[in-house]
C-alpha cells in the first residue's frame, strides 16, 4: 500500500462548499418570517392576502376601464367621421362648400348625410328610430360601415335599407322583409293641408296633396349590421341618400357634411383651418366634441376608481404596520442581545424594513397573476355568476357592450405594483425605527 500527496486541486474540489451567504437583515427578515403556529403567522399571511387583492383588483378594474375606454373609441370611429360639418338645419348650397372641406390639407374624403327621425311600421309593430340618409359610395371612404354589416349584404341601390341588429330584433324583421317607414318631415305642411281640406271638403286637391304626404315610404330589408354600440344598433336604419331628402323634402338640401382625416386621434388642427372658411352659423365637430362629456365621464371614473381601490392596498399597508409592531414587541430581548453584540441602528431598521418589503413584494407578485388571471377569464366567469345567479351581471344595454373589454397598458401596471409595494415599505419604516431606537439595557431587562 502507498500513500501519495493528494494534488491541491483535488482537495479543493473535495473540499465541502460553503453555502451562500445573506446579508444579516435580510437573514433575520426570512427567519422571522417563516410560518409558525402563532397569531403573527396569521397576520402576516392575512397582510399578505390584503396586498394580493388590492393589486389584483386594481389591475382588473383599471384594465377593464381602459379597454371600455378604447373599445367605445372604436365603436364611435366605425360608426361615425372625424369630422362633422352642419349648420343645424338644412344645408341648401352645399357642394361649394364640400369642394372647400375636400381640398383642406389632412381631409381624405367628405360625404353627405341626411339624419332624423322616423317612425317604421313591421307586422303592426311601430318605433321610432333615426334614418341616415348616405352616398353609400362616398360614405365608405368617410365611414367603416361596411365590416358593420354581419348579415345580408350592404346594398343602398334603389327602395332599400339596412338596419341594426337590435332595431331588427324588436320589429322581428328579416333580410328580404318591407320595411315601411312614416318621415315627421313634413308634418307642418300635413297640418296645413288638413285644415284647409276641413275648411273646403269638396276641393280634391286639397285631399290629393294630403294623400301624397301621408303616403309612407316602403323600403325592403337588404342587410343588418351590428357596430357592438348599443345606441347604433338600436336607433339608426341606413337609406340612400335621395330617399332621406324625398323623407324630409329637403330637395337638393342636406343637413350635413362628414370628413375622414390623415389621423383620427389629432384633428383638432383640421377643425381648425374648416372653421376658418365656413359660414359663422355653421359648427365644425369632431368626433372627440360630439363625445366629449362621454368620454370625460369614463376617463373621471377610472381615476376615481383607482384612487378608491388604493385604499384596499393602504389597508392592507396597516396590517403590515400591525403585523411588524407585534414582532417588535415579541422580540425585544432579541434586539437587544443584536444590539449589545454591536449590530447597527442601520442593520436593525433593514431587519424590519425588509419584511415589510418581502412581504410587499410577495403580495404584489401573486395579486398581478390573480389580476392577469381574472382579466383572462372575466366574461366566462361573468357568464357564470349570471347563470347562478339568474341575472345580468353585465347589461348591454346600459354598458353598449355584448362582452366586457379590457386592455392591460403595462405603465399602469407598474404604477399599480409599484405604488403598494411602495406603501408597504413606508408601512413597514415606522416600527423598524422604533424597533433600531431600543436601548439594550432596558431590552435585555424586558420579560
Amino acid at each position: 500500500m502507498t500513500f501519495g500527496l493528494v494534488p491541491h486541486q483535488e482537495c479543493l474540489s473535495m473540499a465541502p462548499k460553503s453555502p451562500v451567504k445573506l446579508p444579516f437583515s435580510l437573514f433575520l427578515a426570512l427567519r422571522y418570517l417563516k410560518p409558525k403556529r402563532t397569531f403573527v403567522s396569521i397576520i402576516t399571511l392575512i397582510s399578505i392576502l390584503g396586498v394580493t387583492f388590492g393589486v389584483a383588483v386594481l389591475i382588473l378594474v383599471i384594465a377593464v376601464m381602459t379597454g371600455f375606454d378604447r373599445e367605445l373609441r372604436d365603436k364611435v370611429l366605425g360608426f361615425n367621421a372625424h369630422i362633422l360639418v352642419t349648420n343645424g338645419s338644412v344645408m341648401r348650397d352645399w357642394r361649394p362648400l364640400d369642394a372647400q372641406v375636400q381640398a383642406t390639407p389632412g381631409i381624405v374624403a367628405t360625404a353627405p348625410f341626411v339624419q332624423g327621425p322616423v317612425i317604421v311600421e313591421f307586422a303592426g309593430r311601430r318605433l321610432a328610430p333615426k334614418i341616415r340618409g348616405v352616398e353609400l359610395e362616398r360614405e365608405l371612404k368617410v365611414t367603416d360601415i361596411r365590416s358593420a354589416v354581419k348579415w345580408g349584404e350592404l346594398d343602398l341601390d334603389g327602395d332599400k335599407t339596412v338596419i341594426g341588429r337590435v332595431l331588427a330584433d324588436q320589429l322581428e324583421i328579416g333580410i328580404g322583409d318591407k320595411l315601411i317607414v312614416y318621415s315627421p318631415g313634413n308634418i307642418g305642411a300635413i297640418i296645413e293641408e288638413l285644415k284647409k281640406a276641413e275648411d273646403n271638403p269638396a276641393d280634391k286637391k286639397s285631399l290629393e296633396e294630403l294623400r301624397s304626404m301621408v303616403l309612407p315610404k316602403e323600403l325592403v330589408v337588404t342587410g343588418i349590421f351590428e357596430s357592438g354600440h348599443y345606441d347604433y344598433d338600436s336607433e339608426f336604419l341606413l337609406v340612400p341618400l335621395y330617399i332621406g331628402q324625398e323623407l324630409y323634402e329637403l330637395g337638393d338640401g342636406l343637413h350635413g357634411l362628414t370628413a375622414r382625416t390623415i389621423d383620427p386621434n389629432h384633428p383638432e388642427s383640421i377643425q381648425q383651418q374648416i372653421q376658418g372658411f365656413v359660414p359663422k352659423e355653421t359648427e365644425v365637430l369632431t368626433w372627440m366634441d360630439m363625445n366629449k362629456s362621454f368620454f370625460d365621464a369614463v376617463r373621471m371614473e377610472r381615476n376615481v376608481m383607482f384612487f378608491l381601490l388604493l385604499f384596499i392596498v393602504i389597508v392592507a399597508a396597516f396590517g403590515i404596520m400591525n403585523t411588524l409592531i407585534t414582532v417588535t414587541v415579541q422580540k425585544t430581548r432579541e434586539i437587544g442581545i443584536m444590539k449589545a453584540l454591536g449590530a447597527t441602528t442601520y442593520k436593525i431598521v433593514w431587519v424590519f424594513l425588509a419584511q415589510g418589503m418581502l412581504v410587499g413584494a410577495f403580495g404584489n407578485l401573486t395579486g398581478l397573476a390573480l389580476g392577469m388571471a381574472a382579466l383572462h377569464w372575466r366574461n366566462e366567469f361573468k357568464d357564470w355568476l349570471s347563470a347562478t345567479l339568474h341575472m345580468e351581471i353585465f347589461p348591454q344595454t346600459i354598458y353598449h357592450f355584448s362582452a366586457i373589454p379590457a386592455q392591460v397598458v403595462p405603465h399602469d401596471v407598474a404604477v399599480i405594483c409599484i405604488s403598494a409595494f411602495v406603501m408597504s415599505s413606508l408601512a413597514a419604516l415606522i416600527p423598524a425605527y422604533f424597533a433600531a431606537r431600543l436601548d439594550p439595557v432596558v431590552a435585555l431587562r424586558y420579560e
